[in-house]
């Protein structure tokens, strides 16, 4: 006797697909002890169990290749992780900016929407696609010197760098270290601006206990498999206000008026009785667009992965400060050397890396180190675009800078960042940190 299930018996089958699904990840990705001879320490990876295989082909059986059960699961598992009642999943977390950024152009908003020629405030040193949005809709980004060691904005120069065009102030959370939320929304409320919390490489940070991304009009997620939960490509925004959401969903979902679910029709009651534009009364609903939009969702099999992911992220975020803590801890005797990472003061960071920034008197360039790293299989990135004034795209392009940025070129040349993600247990952690010191002391430095 075995016991195969019938082959009629999908549910059964289903059931024997999923558990040799477990049993193969068992086989495929046993775990492996780190060998400093041969293994590497990289910056970031995905960390993933048999869970998360078993849900991504359960989700790839229903055959439903758009947004569906698992996804509707994960916005409202993740809504309740962070605190916002309306979370929205997009395709990346570059569409998560570019989302959030054009649904604050929606005429829902009526005076308040941000028009071309109005300015942002922003952080100099990050990531280009926090910018870029505001970029696209015409508006003028200003630049705000980075304060290091926390490498946010510096909140002193924000009051400077307000104008009476200034609409907004969009911003990253730096390496998953909150930037001081006390005195950008201070300067929000002062000035009436929308704030966008740039939270891709923040996700389970807190400021004064409250997740990051709660506290502005809009917070955006990335789930690249570099970050702190992944479905491969993918990303969210999630906000409070349900204008906001609107704008925001119609943007994702091609611009479209009609908010029926994929597959749904005539949630609203009146498929047939709107009029809107200059289209005729009637006009089926499905096919009215009130915003200039895209499509920008997620398949149901990468939510799917997402969902599974949310049990992990509590371990993982553990573990990510576990790993800063033990480098911060190795670091110490060489602080004549680099500047080491503090925490913002009142924040209670979720670490995406570990920042350095090579002292002015140190006896080598930072190339000389990330040489070394390198050859020992250790991996380094820079702090992403770093001063992005410097980047070729930007040059010609309208831009306004409030005070010198000062720490923003010292960043260019001088600082670079090291994993923490969980892939990386203390043995690889202690070789890390073995490695930077044998090469401090060759200099003549230890």
């Amino acid at each position: 006797m075995t016991n195969s299930p019938p082959q009629n018996d999908p549910d059964a089958l289903r059931r024997q697909i999923l558990d040799l699904v477990e049993r193969y990840h068992e086989a495929a990705y046993p775990e492996r002890a780190f060998d400093p001879a041969g293994s590497p320490a990289p910056v970031s990876g995905r960390v993933f169990g048999a869970s998360d295989m078993r849900n991504l082909v359960d989700s790839s059986l229903d055959f439903w290749l758009t947004t569906g059960r698992f996804n509707e699961a994960f916005e409202k598992r993740l809504g309740e992780f962070i605190g916002r009642r309306h979370v929205l999943s997009v395709n990346s977390g570059s569409s998560a900016n570019l989302v959030a950024l054009a649904g604050l152009t929606s005429h829902l908003h009526k005076d308040r929407a941000l028009q071309p020629g109005d300015e942002f405030i922003t952080c100099a040193t990050g990531f280009p696609t926090t910018i870029n949005p505001g970029i696209l809709y015409g508006l003028v980004p200003v630049f705000v010197d980075v304060y290091i060691p926390t490498y946010n904005i510096d909140p002193d120069a924000l009051e400077a760098a307000v104008s009476e065009r200034t609409r907004a102030i969009m911003i990253a959370h730096t390496l998953g270290n909150p930037f001081n939320l006390d005195a950008v929304m201070a300067l929000a409320k002062k000035h009436d601006l929308w704030v966008i919390e740039d939270c891709c490489d923040a996700l389970g940070a807190t400021w004064r206990g409250r997740h990051v991304g709660t506290y502005g009009d809009v917070g955006t997620l990335s789930f690249y498999p570099a970050h702190h939960i992944t479905m491969g490509e993918g990303g969210a925004v999630f906000a409070q206000g349900g204008k906001v959401r609107r704008a925001m969903e119609s943007i994702r979902d091609w611009g479209r008026d009609c908010y029926c679910a994929p597959g749904m029709d005539n949630t609203c009651g009146k498929r047939f009785e709107w009029k809107l534009g200059d289209l005729p009364r009637g006009y089926d609903h499905k096919y009215v667009y009130s915003h200039l939009g895209f499509n920008l969702k997620i398949t149901d099999m990468q939510a799917a992965v997402g969902l599974s992911q949310l049990d992990r992220l509590p371990g993982f975020i553990k573990y990510r400060k576990r790993n800063f803590d033990h480098l911060k801890a190795g670091m110490k005797a060489l602080e004549d050397i680099f500047i080491l990472p503090e925490a913002t003061p009142h924040s209670e960071p979720s670490w995406f890396g570990f920042p350095l920034t090579i002292r002015d008197d140190a006896p080598f360039a930072r190339e000389d180190l990330l040489r070394h790293l390198n050859d020992h299989r250790i991996g380094t990135r820079l702090l992403f675009g770093s001063n992005l004034l410097r980047q070729p795209y930007m040059i010609g392009r309208p831009h306004r800078v409030a005070g010198a940025l000062t720490n923003s070129e010292t960043v260019v040349d001088q600082t670079f960042w090291i994993g923490v993600y969980p892939g990386l247990g203390e043995d690889e952690i202690t070789w890390m940190l073995d490695q930077i010191h044998a090469f401090c002391a060759a200099q003549g430095k230890s």
